[in-house]
């Protein structure tokens, strides 16, 4: 079947090592649209992060954020889909980060929050793009009422991180949805909030079928959504596990992989049919 919906992850797919958009990327994605193909970003960064990329590709679409915890209009600024953590979760979770002695952040009302401007924190908010809001206590704000829509640490030390992974996995089962995304995020969740979950919302939202649906991505975040897409596509940088699960693997970020999967899979195959 033709592909009428298309999901793009951003960092390590979409953009380049400079946080840059190709060429050959934009052009593509505008020659798919202009084929009544729908395309949206599905990524893991905060919506008002993610938001400067929709505008130049002057999408008017359902964007996915948070990991899917937040799903909202690039244009329209309506809300399709929210779910932020639960309160008891959120501040075990803060606490569990706590204790362990790393850096950890939140996201209140879309705003990127920190109790200090570690190195961490301040590496984070330049690869996202946004300006931090630094906050007393955010165990106590969240108390207070504030909604956490998502729970980062930032640890280098890769055996920690997976330590920390495999023991909040075993505490909290089904509970939270744990994930890393870069080799050394560790992101927390509300397990209802997760990349495949909210592309079936925006493919529904729009009256399209799971078999029309293309997914693209490199980490363990996006295999969620690259097993459920009728055409789940890795990038050539991709994690192993991602390049197994796909069913193409196109060329890297730096080398216009997402210009070359749209080509190869959604443009040619459109001309291929006339």
């Amino acid at each position: 079947m033709p592909v009428k919906l298309v999901a793009i992850d951003l960092d390590d797919t979409l953009l380049d090592s400079g946080l840059k958009i190709s060429g050959p990327c934009i052009r593509n994605i505008q020659a798919a649209r202009t084929q009544g193909v729908i395309v949206t970003l599905a990524t893991g960064r905060m919506y008002s992060s993610a938001l400067p990329y929709a505008m130049e590709l002057q999408t008017d679409v359902p964007l996915i954020t948070y990991q899917g915890a937040l799903v909202k209009n690039s244009q329209t600024q309506k809300v399709l889909y929210y779910k932020p953590l639960t309160l008891d979760l959120a501040v075990e979770t803060m606490e569990y980060f706590k204790n362990a002695g790393v850096h950890y952040h939140t996201y209140f009302n879309d705003r990127l929050c920190l109790e200090s401007l570690s190195k961490e924190g301040n590496d984070y908010a330049h690869l996202a793009g946004v300006k931090p809001l630094l906050v007393n206590n955010l165990i106590e704000s969240c108390k207070s009422g504030q909604e956490a829509i998502k729970i980062m640490a930032v640890i280098r030390d890769q055996r920690l991180l997976l330590d920390l992974e495999n023991d909040l996995k075993r505490q909290y089962g089904s509970s939270l949805n744990i994930i890393r995304s870069k080799p050394y995020f560790l992101e927390v969740m509300n397990p209802l909030a997760n990349k495949a979950d909210a592309l079936r919302l925006v493919a529904d939202y729009f009256g399209i079928q799971q078999e029309e649906v293309m997914a693209v991505g490199d980490s363990y975040n996006d295999l969620a959504m690259i097993k459920w897409a009728g055409i789940g596509v890795a990038m050539g940088n991709a994690r192993e596990e991602v390049k197994n699960a796909a069913d193409y693997v196109t060329s890297s970020n730096e080398e216009h992989g997402v210009a070359e999967a749209l080509l190869r899979l959604v443009l040619e195959q459109e001309q291929n049919e006339r």
